[in-house]
């Protein structure tokens, strides 16, 4: 039986003493972080963590009734209660609307940011179990299935009154519901993927009139991995980025040829979520890990900037559970005890240091 024992921060630095004396980083060295805090969670199983900029937004999960706000520095300022069961969270590009898959009960909820009333309900239907989500401006999109090989993506279109909700608009069907991304500054583009599954195939669609998807490429049995858990695409929609189980990398691909593979980002065991920065110039990857750090910063080209540990065989990052500020200065990871979710879950706000 392993020991259990609490982990520390680890800090990367360039030299031992270049903190002390001022001296220049060596290029293509991780550099130090400055300490994260923590702020422990009014629920157990959390879901998703996304951030507007001044505040930030924690799920509750199946089992729970609240999201949990926070401000930037991830003290909690208020709820949103009386949901049935808040999982994936997403944001619009302008920040001011917060849409949530509420799983239990067949909907999707959309709250404005600002005053935390909600604006809007969508039903998705019963047994539809809504479960990922993505926004690329007219189209809210939405993975959803409740059982094997029910997954598909249906889409709620914003520019008509009342929204107009259609389903069944992927070319293949998916085992549990698909894994859902989007790009901040291209609207023509969705990547799509299974969860859970090995080999995991990941698919770019391109967005037409009407809303309609087009595939435009697809990873491959040899290069998309196993065990999918997270995706991301890049903010012009040009890159792909997977987590998955395994191999023991977060991986990018061409959106436009997705069989080849590009820039892997070394983390070790095992991939669970990916998220990018806002200016694209991060690439946040988090696994599941009780003995080393949880949550990797790189360049677009690979290059480790820092890493962060969120408290050993006690806390472990939930899967998906990664957002970056606006700013690209702090991160924001989701923590819990792994399995029993028997304590509560903690909030990570991790400063990220500048190039």
């Amino acid at each position: 039986m392993p020991v259990r024992h609490s982990k520390k921060f680890i800090l990367l630095t360039t030299t031992l003493l270049a903190g002390l004396t001022g001296a220049a980083a060596l290029p293509g060295v991780a550099l130090a972080a400055a300490a994260p805090t923590v702020t422990t969670l009014p629920f157990s199983d959390p879901f998703d963590v996304v951030s507007t900029g001044d505040r930030v937004f924690v799920s509750g999960g199946r089992e729970s009734s609240q999201i949990a706000v926070t401000d930037a520095a991830g003290t909690i300022t208020g709820t949103i209660d009386g949901l049935e069961g808040p999982t994936k969270l997403q944001l619009s590009n302008d920040r001011k609307t917060l849409y949530v898959t509420l799983r239990t009960a067949g909907e999707i909820a959309a709250f404005d940011t600002g005053s935390l009333l909600r604006s809007a309900t969508y039903d998705i239907g019963d047994g539809t179990c809504p479960s990922s989500l993505a926004f690329t401006g007219r189209y809210v999109w939405f993975g959803y299935g409740c059982g094997g090989w029910e997954g598909n993506i249906g889409r709620i279109d914003l520019g008509r009154q009342p929204a107009v909700i259609t389903k069944g608009l992927a070319d293949t069907s998916f085992y549990t519901p698909p894994l859902l991304a989007s790009a901040l500054r291209n609207t023509k583009v969705l990547l799509a993927g299974d969860e859970g599954q090995s080999p995991s195939g990941h698919i770019a669609y391109a967005i037409g009139a009407g809303g309609a998807l087009t595939r435009i490429s697809a990873t491959t049995s040899e290069n998309s991995g196993g065990n999918g858990q997270d995706l991301a695409l890049d903010p012009t929609g040009v890159t792909a980025f997977s987590a998955n189980g395994a191999p023991y990398q977060v991986r990018s691909f061409p959106v436009a040829d997705m069989s080849r593979t590009a820039t892997l980002y070394d983390t070790g065991a095992y991939p669970s979520a990916v998220d990018i920065s806002r200016d694209g110039t991060r690439v946040a990857g988090g696994i599941f890990a009780w003995y080393d750090p949880d949550v990797y910063v790189f360049n677009p080209d690979g290059t480790l900037i820092t890493r962060f540990e969120l408290g050993g065989t006690d806390h472990t990052l939930v899967p998906g559970a990664l957002s970056w500020s606006s700013n690209g200065r702090r991160l924001y990871a989701v923590s819990n005890d792994g399995y029993l979710h028997t304590t509560p879950a903690q909030l990570h706000v991790l400063p990220v240091p500048s190039a």
